[in-house]
């Protein structure tokens, strides 16, 4: 018999269509292996063909300039948000990072910055495990 509802996540944006690696400054005590997300402990970080992430937050307009630093800063706030990572060690690395991969792709340093400074004061709760993607259902039970 078929399932009467399907189980969801919502708020996404994008979806990666092919892996993509990069070598970070993140390099946790032990490797971290999930789904869509690989990071080992050289700081070598994989997200996985199918991922889905929201692009960069708030009042950031989402363009190829920013994109990827929203890949991989997403990623990694994920990490600290299902507790693989802590944010009290990592958070401010990932935030620096975004800033430094927004550079890289022809973000102004100046409009950098000013997304830094945006996560360093805002992002704290996109970190925090209590704040994960809600698995949702349709239809709703009745």
């Amino acid at each position: 018999m078929p399932n009467p509802f399907i189980t969801y996540r919502s708020g996404y944006k994008y979806q990666l269509a092919a892996d993509y690696s990069i070598k970070t400054i993140i390099k946790p005590k032990k490797d971290v292996s999930g789904r869509f997300i690989k990071l080992d402990t050289n700081g070598n970080l994989t997200v996985l063909d199918g991922y889905a992430w929201d692009g960069p937050s708030g009042p950031v307009e989402d363009t190829k300039e920013n994109l990827r630093a929203s890949l991989v800063h997403d990623a990694l706030y994920q990490l600290m948000r299902n507790r693989h990572l802590t944010a009290k060690q990592y958070k401010r690395k990932a935030d620096k990072l975004f800033r430094k991969m927004s550079i890289e792709d022809g973000v102004p340093r100046i409009t950098a910055q000013i997304y830094y400074l945006g996560l360093k004061l805002g992002g704290r709760p996109s970190t925090d495990p209590k704040n994960k993607k809600k698995i949702l259902r349709a239809p709703e039970e009745s």
